[in-house]
């Protein structure tokens, strides 16, 4: 676990928990991008019988997924912090359940055949760490697959929130989350030790009628700030009118609906296995660069 928090947990747990009552109104992100996981799992063509979900809204994943992947038995892990416990769930959801307390996992016991996450682990301090807990609960030729809001999502608030603050207040405050890209996540899959990495991305554009139903929008998903080193007080009214203002001028299209940017960075990589494809030995190659490309070939001393 890493020392440095980027996160305040009790903080996202609680955003977590407050907008599971009426989630079902604000769930459509979530939904849509555990189908486009559930379509990449039957691209797989593969039964993956025992599943381990990080994190995510677990029933909203298990619903979406369906039967796809094959999936038996589904345990989820939520993440918690020191002084919280496992919230009650319906004994009709048939979920097995497990705390990711610290974000440590309470075992390693290679006995998943995948490691899914939905829409979660941009929350998480020690990602690398998270990823490396992931790995040692696969067993050997299991999947890890996973979707982050990452890129350049809400770069539209970002901007607008960053300049009212500006004009406003004279100064401008952490209040969205650092995101990753599609090339750090790959590297941080390599650093785990998945074997076949692949991370990519999907650009998801909607809109809303205005800024404040955004914003409306990300707290009953649970997404507003918690970043640890945020300011307590809250936001000036002054600063939310002329940030919606901005927003309105700058990102409305035609019909005065505000456009609004989601990047869902997918990372996807398997426990190793003598089974799976392998790099060829340097130096194996039975043809050469030069006669394909119908060149000459120059040594370099």
């Amino acid at each position: 676990m890493t020392d440095i928090y980027i996160f305040d947990r009790q903080s996202v747990n609680q955003h977590h928990q407050r907008a599971q009552d009426k989630i079902e109104n604000h769930d459509f992100l979530f939904r849509e991008v555990a189908d486009r996981l559930g379509d990449r799992l039957i691209d797989i063509a593969r039964d993956f019988p025992k599943a381990l979900d990080l994190g995510s809204n677990h029933r909203i994943l298990k619903e979406t997924l369906g039967d796809r992947g094959g999936i038996q038995e589904f345990t989820s892990a939520t993440f918690l912090s020191e002084t919280q416990t496992l919230p009650m769930e319906s004994p009709s959801s048939r979920l097995t359940e497990i705390g990711i307390t610290e974000e440590i996992l309470p075992q390693s016991s290679q006995k998943y055949d995948l490691v899914i996450s939905n829409l979660c682990l941009h929350w998480v301090n020690d990602l690398l760490g998270i990823l490396l807990q992931a790995h040692r609960n696969l067993k050997a030729d299991g999947l890890f697959l996973a979707s982050m809001i990452g890129g350049e999502s809400l770069k539209e608030l970002r901007a607008c929130l960053m300049e009212a603050e500006m004009n406003v207040e004279g100064g401008v405050s952490p209040r969205v989350s650092p995101l990753i890209d599609v090339k750090d996540a790959g590297a941080l899959l390599q650093r785990a030790g998945f074997a076949l990495p692949v991370s990519d991305f999907d650009r998801i554009e909607v809109s809303y009628a205005n800024a404040f139903d955004l914003m409306k929008e990300l707290r009953g998903m649970g997404e507003t700030n918690a970043i640890h080193n945020r300011r307590k007080t809250f936001t000036r009214r002054e600063t939310l009118l002329k940030a919606a203002q901005l927003y309105q001028e700058k990102f409305s299209d035609s019909e005065g609906r505000i456009n609004v940017t989601f990047d869902i960075v997918y990372l996807a990589g398997w426990a190793p296995h003598a089974s799976q494809q392998q790099p060829l030995r340097p130096g194996s190659a039975t043809e050469r660069l030069s006669d394909f490309l119908d060149t000459e070939e120059t040594k370099i001393n």
